[in-house]
């Protein structure tokens, strides 16, 4: 079946390390922003026994790191969400649904933590564009824009993207901070 990365905390290590731990050794991903986002802990959610998962989001763009397999997992690929099998390992269906109802919750009080699907410079229209991805929604291009501009998380460069119309004003982010 179909599972998430993931594994068992070793004794004195910290959960973050371990989750990063885990990720590289089943997925080959290494070096990428993670934030903890829930705690699943029903006691019949692992058949092997009592099991407490502590579970982490990351954002990954797809089409610059390539997903190799190791240590413990067979098969190691990129799955648009909507093409997952309806059955996944133990609860990890429950899992992606927190951490996609995790992530459209922070994109909507106006978290930058979808800027890390993006290059150092863009648009206001590529930036919408994740957004709308995440979302799973359209947005008005007006109101985008004016809330975005009014969180006070982007910053114009001195420069344009020329392109087929009028050149569009490009930003980056004012901060890391997720």
């Amino acid at each position: 079946m179909f599972a998430i990365p993931g594994g068992f905390v070793e004794l004195n290590e910290p959960l973050k390390d371990a989750a990063m731990r885990e990720l590289f050794e089943e997925t080959n991903v290494k070096g990428i922003h993670i934030e903890q986002f829930y705690t699943f802990g029903n006691p019949n959610r692992d058949p092997r026994g009592r099991v407490i998962s502590v579970a982490y989001i990351a954002l990954i763009d797809s089409e610059k790191i390539s997903l190799l397999s190791r240590a413990d997992a067979r098969d190691a690929q990129w799955v648009n969400i909507e093409g997952l099998p309806k059955e996944l390992a133990f609860d990890h269906k429950e899992i992606l649904d927190k951490a996609l109802k995790y992530l459209r919750n922070k994109v909507e009080i106006g978290s930058s933590i979808a800027f890390q699907l993006l290059p150092k410079h863009f648009t206001l229209t590529e930036l919408q564009h994740v957004y709308e991805i995440i979302l799973d929604e359209e947005i008005d291009k007006r109101n985008f824009r004016k809330k975005i501009l009014t969180l006070d998380l982007l910053e114009e460069v001195p420069y344009k993207r020329e392109g087929a119309h009028r050149p569009a004003q490009m930003y980056e982010f004012k901060t890391k901070e997720i």
